[in-house]
């Protein structure tokens, strides 16, 4: 039976749409997680350092629109895992080269993409109208939250704990 033009759109299909789209991203992750050995996060940080070798931190948190921070504690999760190596710039020995090593070509074969993960691959193929709408609403939806954190856009959902 059709619904009718008043119950379209309820909180509670929109609520449907939204639990889609999570379990859409905690099974995506967890697949990568299977196949690799390592969460999301890290596996998609292994892909951008493997396109961009010699990667410094700023750039790969710039990449994964993460914090610092974030970035430096997911390149030290794949240093004590031996999937990338780190050197030091020769003109500023503040910054670091971070390359891929043959452990992390290895572990990048085994997963299937895609690597950044499926919502910011689906975002990527919406129309740039379509996404700016989908923008405004997420942020006045988020504006209805007593606690929401501007901080906690810079983490990524694999790694959120509360």
């Amino acid at each position: 039976m059709a619904k009718k033009n008043e119950d379209l759109n309820t909180p509670e299909d929109v609520l449907k749409k939204f639990r889609i789209v999570f379990n859409a991203v905690k099974d995506h992750f967890q697949n990568l997680e299977k196949q690799a050995g390592i969460g999301g996060a890290p596996v998609w940080a292994l892909s951008l350092i493997q396109k961009t070798p010699e990667i410094g931190i700023g750039a790969l948190s710039k990449s994964m629109a993460v914090h610092q921070s974030t970035a430096s504690n997911i390149v030290k999760t794949l240093l004590d895992k031996k999937l990338i190596e780190m050197t030091r710039s020769v003109k500023d020995r503040r910054n670091v080269h971070i390359t891929i090593s043959s452990a992390g070509t290895d572990v990048l074969s085994k997963v299937t993409g895609p690597y950044e993960g499926v919502l910011i691959n689906a975002l990527g193929k919406l129309k740039s109208d379509s996404l700016g709408r989908l923008d405004l609403e997420l942020q006045e939806l988020i504006s209805h939250f007593k606690n929401s954190k501007a901080a906690s856009a810079g983490i990524p959902v694999t790694e959120s704990t509360n």
